[in-house]
């Protein structure tokens, strides 16, 4: 009995070891950024070849902070960015989830049809449809507080609009859904429950898992654009942090001052994974006990 329980306790000692290690081998591009971002450019191309790379070590100051500050409206595109992709992903839990809920559990003719349209749209790369939707933007109609204007370029709504509803989100609900016990529906219906009742009082608090694996894959999507924002947006106070990475290979580059900017864009990616794995566990729990 003392041997098993010695053996269990190394194999979960190693298995520990392991997964220590894989944390810290994803961490050293995290711990080089930030600490590069800390040491003049001399001193950080001198430590990039060794381990004192990711050590805090040498002439650490914050000046490639303040002068990135300076070269560049960082809060401005940190802004713009944090914009777009939160009302991008709201919006798009929203009205997928209401499209992958219509799917698996309403009839209505050309369901079917409908669906394999949208499933068949993941296979079309957006490069192929980014010249006619910018050709469509530019001359779509908008209704605003300056009355009826013409074409979406140089704002917040083209990069928000085109990414509200896509076939992988649609798809990742309408799949989760059909997995829910029926039962549950069922008894609903009979007892008299309207569908947007059924989608908000049962399906949803039953869909934490998925909303947050929707939430992650649309955020990271949103927040790394950088094709399309670069083509419909030139005034600067829309532009999001991707494009404004281009600032800093303007002329002189500055590694430290890159490395400055890629720890600052990258704290809002690092918030909301972390408070998205958090509401993951929990829903996974509070799912388990309800079932």
């Amino acid at each position: 009995m003392m041997q098993s329980n010695d053996n269990h306790g190394l194999r979960l000692f190693l298995r520990y070891l392991l997964l220590v290690l894989i944390a810290v081998m994803f961490a050293f591009p995290l711990v080089f950024m930030v600490m590069s971002s800390f040491k003049p450019d001399q001193q950080l191309l001198l430590d990039s070849g060794n381990v004192r790379a990711f050590l805090p070590v040498g002439d650490l100051s914050f000046n490639n902070y303040f002068e990135a500050f300076e070269r560049a409206p960082i809060g401005v595109f940190i802004f713009n960015s944090v914009l777009v992709t939160v009302v991008t992903v709201v919006l798009s839990l929203f009205l997928c989830s209401t499209a992958g809920f219509a799917f698996t559990f309403m009839e209505w003719r050309g369901r079917k049809l409908a669906f394999t349209i949208i499933l068949a749209t993941l296979i079309v790369p957006f490069e192929t449809i980014a010249i006619p939707l910018l050709l469509l933007a530019s001359k779509m109609p908008w209704i605003g507080f300056d009355g009826l204007t013409w074409g979406w370029l140089n704002s917040y709504r083209v990069q928000i609009i085109p990414f509200i509803a896509d076939g992988l989100t649609i798809y990742l609900f309408a799949q989760y859904f059909k997995d829910l016990p029926g039962e549950l529906i069922e008894a609903a219906r009979v007892e008299g429950a309207s569908w947007w009742q059924i989608y908000r009082k049962i399906v949803m608090p039953l869909s934490g898992p998925v909303l947050a694996t929707a939430a992650i894959l649309k955020f990271l999507v949103m927040y790394n654009q950088y094709l399309w924002p670069l083509m419909v947006v030139q005034q600067e106070e829309y532009r999001p942090v991707m494009v404004g990475l281009q600032y800093f290979f303007q002329l002189n580059i500055a590694w430290g001052e890159v490395m400055a900017y890629l720890s600052l864009i990258t704290i809002p990616v690092l918030a909301f994974y972390l408070y998205l794995q958090k509401a993951f566990i929990a829903s996974l729990a509070s799912t388990g006990v309800k079932g």
